[in-house]
């Protein structure tokens, strides 16, 4: 189907049975069309994808996963499955499947018309919605939709002080969470709307709830989540708005960028949103969480790695004077050794805890944080060993081979290895002190 546009399509049958009547839609490899069924004569909606130069297989998974979990949904707010198909002939190849039309307009559709929301019907679409995911996600096992936007949510019969009809559609991009297990996970959403886990390709039900709630808030400010201004992740809308604080506090929770202290399931977020302070309820314990200051986690970096740099450059210097220093050495030895192990300690333990406060203040991923520290250890302290090792030896030669290993490179590579294990057990603390 490469290089075919809708007029290619135009008035063409596909399986003897769908007549295209014009495109709804266009990605790479995709296109969505509205078409007539004429057996029954009711519009369909047929999304193609084709075997053409941008085609890839992950398309074809996601496609195939989408044409499996309608068939097992059935609900009013969903569209229905009714047919798919492989597409063979001389002129195109791929698949299709068809699914029931929905006319109506998309959110994205009122934004575009400059139509606005007020507080309530903000509120009756996040209640409609809420009861759409509470079945994807009390299925079994749960269906992930990973792509909660404003152009994926219909709006049919507003009026008036009623939002109307809603329904949520295009599960391409669709996932179980059966399906996560031990395995690769494609990475599927649209930017701004998709939770920090999500990037990861770790997507839970709570990633539907930070879909929802940035849905919401472009509703509200009439911008794009991407567009507004963040303090470490979180959205910062309230300026853009007008909202009651116990509705902006909801969308807060919903879009928290950490899982922690964000709305952990359907049922939660449905009972804050008519009750506000149950938000209270469900993060007292996150509330309370302790803040580790500046001058601790200075002391504690520093502590911890000159204790490390001290055990460490003690047992070079030890086996050192065993094994290669003569004794009227030793003296020097162990005053160069003393000054190694302060000059590790210090900077490892500075530069730690500079990386700490500046980066990861407060802590909302602890993985990173233990990756960075460990890196930057290793480097900073196995390069400054080696630069300090090659003066007191005066082995700067890294062509005498054997001889630089053994009085630079190995020992060097020693206490990288040591200091990374030191900032390694420097995060967990500082994780520790973030919780409870």
């Amino acid at each position: 189907m490469s290089g075919q546009n809708i007029g290619d399509l135009l008035g063409e049958i596909l399986a003897n049975r769908y007549q295209c009547d014009r495109r709804l839609g266009k990605q790479a490899g995709r296109q969505t069309l509205l078409a007539r069924d004429l057996n029954t004569q009711q519009q369909v909606v047929v999304k193609l994808l084709s075997f053409s130069s941008d085609f890839n297989w992950e398309d074809l998974k996601l496609f195939e996963r989408e044409v499996e979990t309608l068939k097992s949904l059935s609900h009013p707010a969903i569209p229905r499955y009714l047919d798919s198909f492989e597409i063979d002939t001389p002129s195109r190849k791929g698949f299709a499947l068809v699914q029931t039309y929905i006319e109506a307009k998309s959110l994205q559709e009122y934004l575009c018309d400059g139509r606005s929301f007020s507080e309530s019907e903000v509120k009756q679409l996040a209640a409609a919605l809420l009861d759409i995911l509470a079945y994807l996600h009390q299925r079994q096992p749960p269906v992930i939709h990973r792509d909660i936007k404003p152009s994926n949510i219909l709006l049919k019969n507003r009026s008036g002080n009623s939002v109307g009809e809603v329904y949520l559609v295009d599960f391409g991009a669709v996932q179980t969470l059966a399906t996560q297990q031990g395995k690769t996970v494609t990475v599927v959403g649209t930017y701004g709307y998709m939770p920090p886990e999500q990037f990861g390709g770790r997507a839970v039900p709570a990633s539907d709830l930070y879909g929802l709630g940035a849905t919401l808030i472009a509703l509200v400010t009439k911008q794009h989540p991407a567009d507004l201004p963040q303090q470490d992740l979180q959205l910062e809308f309230e300026q853009f708005t007008k909202l009651s604080p116990g509705f902006t506090n909801w969308l807060k929770w919903l879009t928290h960028p950490s899982l922690e202290r964000r709305a952990a399931s359907v049922q939660m977020a449905k009972e804050a949103l008519d009750k506000p302070q149950q938000i209270n309820k469900y993060s007292l314990p996150l509330r309370q969480r302790k803040t580790v200051d500046t001058l601790s986690l200075f002391k504690n970096a520093i502590g911890r790695s000159t204790w490390t740099g001290a055990l460490t450059v003690g047992v070079y210097v030890a086996l050192s004077i065993i094994f290669i220093m003569p004794p009227e050495q030793i003296t020097m030895i162990v005053t160069k050794g003393f000054f190694l192990a302060l000059l590790l300690g210090l900077g490892n333990g500075i530069i730690v805890g500079i990386v700490t406060r500046l980066w990861f203040f407060p802590l909302t991923n602890p993985k990173l944080h233990r990756q960075v520290l460990k890196a930057i250890s290793i480097v900073l302290c196995t390069s400054i060993s080696i630069v300090f090792l090659q003066k007191v030896w005066g082995v700067n030669d890294v062509r005498v081979g054997f001889i630089y290993m053994i009085l630079v490179l190995v020992p060097s590579i020693g206490a990288g290895l040591s200091m990374r294990a030191t900032s390694k057990s420097i995060a967990r603390w500082y994780q520790q002190q973030n919780e409870l």
